[in-house]
């Protein structure tokens, strides 16, 4: 999620307790469509309210894994690939450039990784910390907590030792005086 802390907090909550009235209701847990329509119809009725919220609902369900983003309006939309927040551009140029769709579990964790900490790096008002999530049919785990200062330094060194191995770097040094 994205967008005011309060905000955020208070409807992730809200979807959860409407998700579990589901789950008792029909003995069966929800879809990841329709909890996105849920979260988007919640939210629609305070247009215009000054909500600040962007998320992603993700998860595996009957038909497979789902992707969907909903704002603050109730827009609501699916696709294979989403950011949100402030820090999404980018982390949206890390993606474009790198993601394929053969990519390894191991290579799509990397880009998630590298696409969150160019985000929370670049962006003032984005975490500091990449908490990275795998979701797969039989549910999902938490990959690894990392601080992005942590990142910053080990990206930086694996950045430093590629121009250092690079053959065709040439350093060249002028006096000037």
């Amino acid at each position: 999620m994205a967008g005011g802390a309060a905000d955020c907090a208070y409807w992730e909550r809200q979807l959860s307790f409407e998700c579990r009235i589901y789950e008792l209701r029909n003995k069966e847990r929800i879809s990841v469509a329709a909890a996105s329509k849920l979260l988007a119809n919640m939210v629609s009725y305070y247009k215009g309210y000054g909500l600040s919220m962007g998320t992603m609902i993700c998860g595996w369900d009957k038909k497979g894994p789902g992707i969907y983003y909903v704002d603050t309006d109730g827009n609501r939309f699916t696709n294979n690939i989403f950011s949100v927040g402030s820090g999404s551009t980018y982390a949206y140029g890390v993606i474009d450039s790198t993601y394929k769709w053969s990519m390894s579990i191991e290579e799509a964790r990397e880009l998630g990784k590298r696409a969150i900490y160019h985000a929370t790096y670049r962006d003032s008002y984005s975490g500091g910390v990449v908490n990275l999530y795998h979701v797969q049919e039989d549910g999902w785990t938490k990959v690894s907590q990392t601080d992005v200062k942590t990142l910053h330094y080990q990206y930086e060194e694996e950045k430093n030792k590629e121009i250092i191995n690079n053959k065709n770097y040439k350093l060249t040094i002028t006096n000037n005086i």
